[in-house]
């Protein structure tokens, strides 16, 4: 064994197991080696250890960075596990690994069957159950530069802060007091009820990917990741590691869940390779494996009801597996879930059915229920609204009852009934239902996970927030339901941004969940926090310089702003009065400003507290002077985004400022003072002394010097070794011949490279005046590169400069890994650096400056998550005690610097004392706007609006003077009109200079002209956008709704809005009415409609009519002065026109009805025609009579005529809309008429008005009538006037769009200027200004002249003295004026009523109108329902139609079998009937040739007749029958019976190969040969009824199938028929192939078992002889030995003693009753020593706590009373508070020294039983401080 065990070190991949000897001990160097530490001996027995295989070579070892000890894969594996573990891997493709290994049984006949040798290889040994690994030897260390001096436990982990909530499933119970989740690189166990925390360190330093608990509580599981990662089995609560599982993935473990038994595990493993693996994780095997999916898996889970299936889900997918025994063995077997219809989504949550079913979640809130692979039906709530808003992130089936929890912050309890039997009910697959009851747990809350456990019988939720905060829940829906419970907070994500208090142990920390918190990290816990509109992203805290108590913060926010906060103790308040639960400490904004329009990326404060820096991404720095309120001292330009910002050391002479770009730019600055410079207009500073430095790349350059150096090397090697071979050569004596060797080809060294995008810088600080290092990303990182700024070339542009380093250093395995953060603690004796992959570096800084010696010792530990959570803070205490870093997974984590035991007892962290009158200062205004404007912008638009002020002040002062002007100018061509015209001025002659109006009309025209140009594609392109929204709703719009109002009443009427109908429908409608001559109702209507519409045309020429009438008494009016005798001559000679015009109508008509007579003579029939129609009906009517067709009768079937279908109904539907469209279209035109006459009534009612108003000018006033008042035209009545417009509306909408806009200006300038930069309003014009007082002038001057010219002629009037004729030629005027007064009124009355009269009459008729297209439109919807039933009911017939035509053709091809069958089987009987022919003549020929009387007749017939087993050949095509076979075997099984028979008979031998004595050979000859014929045409006989047989069975089964089809008709009486549906059908087929295998299958085991049968019996008989020599022998022996033969039975029974058996048994079963109490009495014992320890341990804590409060106790009084001697005069006195506190201290420190004297003499007690002592154990170190 040791010889195999040095093989086995000699040869690391050797694959020998060696199986350990029972009771050998290992050691913890052959632990490391691949041992084990169990709990006993027997344990160790069971186990089998292997060397774990170091790396294959130097480089390869060298290439990967320095990973935590023990490194990955250095966990051994049991013994025979790895051997397991290779054969599954090679496996994995075909998964036939299976859960239980059988033992091998040994025959009982080892002499028959000796044992091979390999066989005890094939014996695997189980694990042990009370195996156990050390955690010690497990978990990850860190690493610790060789013989560097540094100690292991430098840092070491006190209290992790925060909580990474979006990691998925970060969340356990292991009972109702502990919580398990992931922290980093940590598990952390939290005690709810003690706030205590425990931690277990992953064991490869990789990382941790998943964690899930065992059904029973006792394991958890730990998925890690890394390279190869394990999965470790934990035991609880001993947290003892049980078992490790490898080779389940490549990178990382995603999931993991037990079954519901427990007994396997299923994990799924990250890209690359996504595996899902099933473990027997007991035995730390691999049952099954298989890639689960292309994409990211998030979830694998067991069947609860069916543990040989499980499902798994992730991005865009879901996938169910089965366990399934194939030929191959056990293997997973997975079926994509196809989504259908449903769109794709992300599966996180789901849940398995009883039934099979899986019910999952969505990202857009639904459930999709699963069936068979395929989506069954998506429920959603009433309305369609979905289940949750936002995704469904977990589905648990609690108690009959489905749980779900969403991103919206509820969980909600549905049916699980009404899902489980949920289906579809139309084509959408949308179920609506409503849930059972719901929980809001917040607003701001997003559950993505929920465990449930119960706590003393009540059930107990616990539910994960990725929002930050876990809570406790209560989903018991009863009247005492307890109400949500937020247990914990943290941080939502990434931590942006840490610092540490300058003065005590307080920690500040901000992120993009928009909050800012302060951590106590002495006591660990949360003091305070404080939540803003924006998330933070920068934080300092305020050196002791610029605020002693350290109560000052600044922190940068997203939108820009920076605000100041003060953190101070509540407690030091003076008015605190009536305030309940007062906190420890509390945050109050200071104040608040927006130096930056983008992130705040960097704070500084300046080494002397005076100034503060802020940077940006949006490349400004600003400074800002620190007193007690900041003041914007101005900011500078930088070549790209902020990334930190650092002052100098106060070390260095001048306070200097250095700015580090993302982009690899660094400057450097001279820190600004308060009013050096002018900020009038603006805050930038442009003259502030600034250097720069633009990083070039010189990672290549070094590459390449590496390489010539390590090439110059290796010749100088290669030299040295030739010339110790000369001088051997040449002390040997030996000439040195030198053979000439061929240069050898150098490959090409690596090229310089310098990357297109710079790589950006991380961080940096200063090293001396001038020179700083840099940590770069991307292809630089590394490095630490030590650069300088140049004094000399600093006027370059900063783009163009390449500045290269002076200084480089190598970091070790740092090139994918740089380092993120620096920082020094106080001493400056160790630097800390913070990685990418979440590592802590510690650099020991001897000389205080670095160099590549000074960093080639470090210590390094992976803390934060190694794939995302790299470190964005790492700050060590005031004092250099602590250390606490902050990263991207959200994760917390403070240590103490070198060992815990020189951490004192007593330390403490002060929260900063509040200033004086604080609570009476009234609060900070806050910036909650994000658009809210920069310092720098809001300077920029006061300086604007000052600019713009002034602008608009001057504008106002040239109108008011030109106003001026222009009144005095109008009042100018006032005056002028007031003179006589011949003293009046000429409009042209108050132009002083012609030249000067042709100028400005010249430059007028260019400016039209060139504003059109401008304006040309603008206007092209709103008039396409107008075209385009008129062909959208103008142009398909037929008309649009016209309301015509009444004149005299409120009656109105509207037309139908109407869209222009296509003109296929048309089409259909004329189809449809071809030939159809019979009249409906709508053709009644319509004649109504032809009626109404020739009244409307006669009535509106009434109108016309009366206008004649109206012209014809105006040209009365005017032509008075014609005769009597011209007026008669006309009034004849139009008597005579119509009396022509009448004559020549009556010949007209005369000769029209002529012809019409004409014409219908002609088409006049003969006597003999019939109507065609009339003979089909007459025919029909024969046919029918008396044969009433019912439709409710059995028989009844609809003619094809009045069958209706898809089609006809479509044509039904689109004449009813033809029609519909029609009777619209012919009511619109009617109403559009009498909107055209109501316009020509009110035109003529406007000239009837005109002239009432002249006549009643010449009236007196007494006599004058009320004027009737003009009908006005509502816009309803002319909507196209809404897309009519001209200039004047588009300057009058133009200028309200104005007024608008100034009004939202207004308003919105108090608030913000969201349009500063971009554009302002324009101030209106000086010629928009004047308009409306240009033509108020205007008009104001017309009627000033008006008058004016009014004035004489009246006043000429009233001059003038009539006479008598005068005054009767008045009174008549007067009289005939009155009439016409009347007439005229009485003409408008009678136009406003006519114009009623019709209105109402046309809106009787639409009102009938509509009630007709009311019910044409339920008709209209009834036919599409209909429709929609019939498209359905053609699909349905379709496919029926199609399965008719299938069975049809399937009937006639089975005719068609049936007659080629019948055809064959006469061609075979024939073919039979001429064999049989040749039988007869082969006998008749054998007789022939006998002759008479030939002795050997019998004999020749005998082998003729003789039946001969022959050989068949075989067939090429290989198809033979089953019957054939059949027969073959029974021939085969009757010859192989008659062999045996032949074989045990004694008959003769029958001998037919040799020919008998005296017979002839030549007969003998012939008759051979004639048998061979026999036997050929037997043989075709044979194959021919085989045949035929065949076909009768075919025939037989098709004639079956057939003959139950009667005229192509299924009878209807199957009581002689078998019925099988399809499925039955085809399953019998199946069968039948089934039972063919199985019949061949049995065929062979019936051979096999003859044989062996036959084999049996020679055996037999050899065993019956050998029984017979043995029983002779025997008899031989006992004759000699006895003398005779006795009977050995009755000699044994008289030699045993019967009672003494009886006593022997019944003390075995007293000793097994014995052992079984004593085992259980020692449990007993077990027990009670568990609890005596456990006791111990009470009262030895309480004992250490007992002392703690005794020193506690001291230190208090001691510090009592120097506060008492050091009070001052105020506080001199004692007070009430502190003497009761006291007073409670003094009565508990008392009540305390009881329990303890108490405890004391139980320890005693307990120590003295059993006469042993134990030593009391140690607790775990306690963190927690009594307050």
């Amino acid at each position: 064994m040791e010889a195999a065990a040095a093989a086995e070190k000699e040869d690391p991949a050797k694959d020998s197991p060696e199986v350990a000897v029972p009771g050998e001990e290992f050691n913890q160097q052959e632990f490391a080696n691949g041992g084990k530490s169990g709990t006993s001996k027997d344990a160790e027995a069971e186990l089998v250890s292997e060397k774990v295989p170091e790396p294959s070579t130097e480089e390869e070892s060298k290439s990967s960075p320095p990973k935590e000890l023990p490194v990955e894969g250095g966990i051994p594996p049991p013994e025979g596990e790895e051997e397991g573990i290779e054969k599954s891997v090679e496996n994995s493709e075909s998964d036939s690994s299976s859960f239980m290994q059988e033992d091998v049984e040994e025959p009982e006949d080892a002499e028959k069957h000796p044992e091979p040798k390999h066989k005890p290889e094939k014996l695997e040994k189980k694990i042990s159950e009370t195996f156990f690994y050390n955690y010690e030897d497990l978990c990850s260390r860190p690493f610790v530069t060789s013989d560097s001096g540094i100690p292991s436990n430098l840092l070491v982990l006190i209290h992790s802060f925060g909580y990474d909530c979006t990691r998925q499933a970060n969340l356990q119970v292991l009972d109702s007091q502990t919580l398990l989740y992931i922290a980093g690189n940590q598990l952390v166990l939290l005690d709810m009820k003690a706030k205590y925390q425990s931690y277990l360190r992953s064991s490869s330093g990789g990382g941790i990917g998943v964690i899930t608990v065992h059904p029973s509580k006792q394991y958890f599981a730990v998925g890690e990741k890394g390279r190869k990662p394990n999965i470790i089995i934990y035991e609880y609560p001993s947290l003892r590691p049980y078992r490790i599982l490898r080779g389940g993935t490549e990178e990382a473990y995603t999931f993991a869940d037990f079954n519901h038994s427990g007994t396997l595990l299923a994990s799924v493993g990250s890209s690359p390779d996504y595996m899902l693996t099933v473990w027997d994780w007991k035995q730390e095997k691999i049952v099954l494996r298989s890639k689960a999916f292309s994409q990211d898996v998030y979830k694998v889970t067991f069947s609860l009801e069916n543990e040989e299936q499980l499902t798994t889900s992730g991005t865009g997918h879901i996938k169910f597996w089965k366990m399934a025994h194939t030929f191959t063995g056990l293997k997973l077997q997975g079926a994509l879930g196809r989504f259908g219809k449903t769109a794709v989504t992300d599966i996180v949550g789901y849940v398995e059915l009883p039934d099979g079913k899986v019910i999952s979640g969505s990202e857009w809130g639904n459930l999709l229920l699963w069936e068979g692979g395929l989506i069954k039906v998506e429920l959603c709530r009433t309305g369609r609204r979905p289940c949750h808003s936002g995704p469904v992130n977990q589905l648990v089936l609690d108690e009959g009852e489905l749980v779900t929890a969403g991103g919206d912050g509820y969980v909600r309890v549905w049916d699980f009934e009404t899902i489980d039997t949920a289906d579809s009910v139309d084509d959408t697959g949308l179920l609506e239902m409503e849930h059972m009851n719901e929980l809001l747990v917040g607003k701001n809350v997003n559950l993505s996970f929920m465990m449930k456990i119960h706590d003393h019988g009540q059930p107990v939720w616990y539910a994960q927030d990725s929002n930050g905060a876990i809570w406790k829940l209560d989903l018991t829906f009863s009247n005492v339901t307890h109400d949500p419970e937020c247990l914990f907070t943290f941080h939502s994500g990434k931590i942006e941004a840490m610092d540490v208090s300058p003065v005590t142990y307080l920690m500040a920390t901000t992120a993009l969940d928009r909050s800012v918190r302060i951590y106590d990290f002495i006591s660990n816990c949360l003091l305070t926090e404080i939540k803003f509109k924006q998330g933070g992203t920068a934080l300092t805290w305020a050196p002791r310089v610029v605020n002693p108590k350290g109560g000052l913060i600044a922190v940068g926010f997203e939108d820009g702003v920076v605000r100041v906060i003060e953190i101070y103790d509540p407690q030091g308040l003076t008015i605190i009065a009536g305030r309940t639960n007062i906190k420890k400490a509390e945050m109050r904004l200071k104040q608040a400003f927006k130096p930056h329009t983008a992130v705040v990326a960097a704070l500084a404060y300046e080494r002397n507290g005076e100034v503060l820096a802020t940077g940006s991404k949006d490349k400004t720095v600003f400074f800002f002077a620190v007193e007690d309120k900041y003041e914007p001292i101005g900011f500078i330009d930088v070549p790209g985004p902020v990334q930190a910002l650092q002052w100098s050391p106060p070390s260095h002479a001048q306070s200097m400022l250095l700015v580090l770009c993302e982009n690899g730019f660094a400057l450097e600055v001279v820190g600004p003072m308060l009013g050096e410079q002018d900020t009038v207009s603006t805050y930038q500073i442009k003259d502030l002394p600034r250097r720069y430095f633009h990083f070039c790349s010189i990672k290549s350059r070094i590459k390449r010097e590496e390489e010539t150096e390590r090439r110059e090397k290796k010749k100088q090697e290669k030299e040295k070794a030739r010339l110790e071979w000369i001088k051997k050569q040449e002390e040997m004596g030996k000439e040195a011949e030198e053979e000439p060797e061929e240069p050898e080809k150098e490959e090409p060294l690596p090229p310089l490279y310098i990357p297109e995008e710079p790589s950006p810088i991380l961080c940096g600080f200063y090293s001396a005046p001038g020179k700083f290092w840099l940590s770069l990303g991307g292809y630089d990182s590394g490095f630490l590169y030590h650069c300088s700024f140049s004094s000399n070339d600093q006027q370059k542009d900063p783009e163009n400069r390449q500045d290269e380093p002076f200084e480089v250093v190598p970091i070790e395995y740092t090139d994918d890994n740089p380092i993120q953060r620096i920082s020094f603690c106080i001493s400056k004796l160790l630097m800390f650096c913070g990685m990418k992959d979440g590592a802590v570096r510690v650099y020991p800084l001897q000389d205080k400056e670095l160099s590549v010696d000074t960093l080639d010792r470090y210590w390094s530990f992976n803390i934060h998550d190694n794939d995302y959570g790299q470190i964005q803070g790492i700050y060590s205490s005031y004092d250099d005690r602590f250390l606490v870093t902050c990263g991207a997974d959200g994760n917390i984590f403070t240590f103490t610097i070198l060992s815990p035991e020189d951490i004192q007892k007593e330390l403490r962290a002060k929260v900063p004392s509040p200033r004086r009158e604080l609570e009476k200062e009234k609060a900070a205004e806050d910036i909650e706007d994000p658009n809210a404007y920069s310092i720098e912008n809001a300077k920029q638009k006061k300086e604007y609006d000052q600019i713009m002020k002034a602008a608009e002040d001057k504008k106002n002062e040239k109108r008011q003077k030109l106003a001026a002007l222009k009144q005095e100018f109008l009042h100018l061509l006032q005056k002028n009109m007031e003179l006589p015209k011949h003293m009046q001025l000429l409009r042209e002659q108050f132009e002083m200079d012609h030249r000067i109006c042709e100028e400005m009309n010249r430059q007028t025209a260019q400016h039209i002209q060139q504003v059109q140009k401008e304006l040309a594609w603008e206007q092209e392109k709103h008039q396409i956008g107008l075209q385009k929204l008129q062909s959208r709703f103008r142009d398909m719009l037929e008309f649009d709704t016209v309301v015509v109002h009444a004149m005299g009443s409120n009656h109105q009427i509207s037309t139908y809005r109407l869209l222009a109908i296509s003109e296929k429908y048309y089409k259909v409608k004329k189809q449809s009415q071809a030939g159809k001559k019979r009249v409906t109702k709508y053709d009644w209507k319509g004649k109504e409609v032809e009626q109404r519409r020739d009244t409307l045309k006669e009535t509106i020429p009434v109108a016309g009519v009366t206008e004649e009438e109206m012209e014809v008494e105006k040209l009365k009016k005017k032509t008075q002065s014609q005769t009597a005798a011209a007026r008669l001559l006309e009034n004849q000679l139009e008597k005579i026109r119509k009396i022509v015009e009448k004559a020549d109508k009556a010949k007209a008509k005369i000769m029209q009805r002529k012809n019409e007579w004409e014409e219908l003579l002609k088409s006049k029939p003969s006597d003999n025609y019939e109507n065609p129609k009339d003979i089909q009906e007459i025919k029909m009517a024969q046919e029918n009579m008396g044969d009433f067709k019912l439709k409710t009768a059995t028989n009844y079937k609809i003619p094809e005529h009045m069958r209706m279908n898809a089609e006809k109904k479509k044509i039904q539907l689109a004449s009813l809309e033809v029609v519909i469209h029609e009777k619209k279209l012919n009511m619109n035109k009617w109403i559009i008429s009498l909107r055209d006459l109501k316009v020509a009534i009110i035109e003529e009612i406007n000239c009837l008005v005109q002239e009432l108003k002249s006549i009643q000018s010449a009236l007196d006033p007494s006599e004058q009538l009320p004027v009737p008042p003009i009908p006005q035209l509502h816009p309803e009545e002319i909507p196209e006037k809404k897309f009519q417009y001209d200039n004047e509306i588009l300057q009058k909408f133009k200028h309200e769009q104005d007024q608008k806009t100034r009004l939202s200006e207004q308003v919105g300038e108090s608030s913000s200027f969201g349009l500063f930069r971009t554009s302002f309003f324009r101030s209106p014009s000086l010629k928009e200004m004047d308009t409306p007082a240009r033509a108020s002038s205007v008009r104001s001057m017309r009627t000033t002249s008006s008058v004016v010219s009014v004035q004489p002629r009246v006043f000429e009037i009233e001059k003038a003295e009539p006479t008598e004729m005068d005054q009767e030629a008045l009174k008549k005027e007067r009289i005939k004026n009155i009439y016409l007064q009347e007439t005229l009124i009485k003409r408008i009355n009678e136009l406003v009523v006519t114009f009623d009269a019709e209105l109402r009459l046309l809106r009787h008729q639409k009102l009938k109108l509509d009630m007709q297209m009311k019910c044409a439109d339920l008709r209209h919807i009834t036919w599409f329902e209909e429709l929609l039933l019939l498209k359905n009911f053609e699909k349905h017939e379709d496919i029926l139609q199609e399965r008719v035509n299938s069975l049809i053709s399937e009937e006639e091809g089975m005719q068609w079998k049936l007659n080629n069958y019948l055809a064959q089987m006469e061609d075979k009987k024939s073919e039979i009937a001429k064999l049989q022919e040749r039988e007869k003549a082969l006998y008749a020929t054998f007789q022939a040739s006998l002759g008479e009387n030939n002795n050997f007749a019998s004999f020749l017939t005998k082998v003729l007749k003789k039946k001969i087993r022959r050989v068949k050949k075989k067939e090429t095509e290989g198809e033979a029958d089953e019957e054939e076979e059949s027969e073959e075997e029974s021939d085969d099984e009757s010859s192989f019976e008659s062999d045996e028979e032949d074989s045990g008979s004694e008959d003769e031998v029958f001998d037919d190969s040799v020919c008998p004595k005296n017979c002839d050979e030549a007969l003998f000859e012939n008759t051979l040969q004639l048998r061979e014929k026999r036997l050929d045409i037997e043989e075709a006989l044979a194959e021919e009824k085989k045949v035929i047989d065949n076909l009768k069975k075919e025939y037989d089964a098709l004639a079956k199938k057939v003959e139950y089809l009667v005229n192509g008709e299924l009878p209807s009486d199957f009581c002689q028929a078998l019925v099988f549906t399809n499925q039955s059908l085809e399953y019998l087929q199946q069968r039948i192939m089934v039972l063919q295998h199985e019949k061949t299958d049995q065929r062979e085991l019936y051979k096999k078992a003859r044989e062996q049968h036959k084999q049996l019996i020679r055996d037999k008989r050899e065993m019956e002889i050998r029984i017979e020599r043995l029983r002779e022998n025997c008899n031989q022996l006992m004759m000699m030995k006895f003398g005779r033969v006795v009977n050995l039975e009755a000699l044994q029974t008289l030699s045993i003693n019967t009672n003494l058996e009886e006593l022997k048994v019944k003390i075995m079963e007293k000793e097994q009753l014995q052992a079984q109490e004593l085992k259980m009495w020692e449990e007993k014992i077990l027990e009670q020593r568990q609890r005596l320890m456990m006791k111990m341990k009470e009262n030895t804590s309480k004992l250490q706590q007992m002392n703690r409060f005794c020193l506690e106790r001291q230190g208090l009084e001691t510090k009592l009373d120097t506060l008492q001697s050091n009070l001052g005069a105020e506080f001199q006195g004692p007070q009430k508070a502190d003497l009761q506190d006291r007073e409670r201290l003094i009565m508990l420190v008392q009540l305390q020294a009881q329990e303890a004297e108490v405890l004391k003499e139980e320890i005693t007690l307990l120590r003295r039983k059993d006469g042993r002592i134990f030593p009391p154990p140690q607790p775990p170190p306690s963190t927690d401080m009594l307050n």
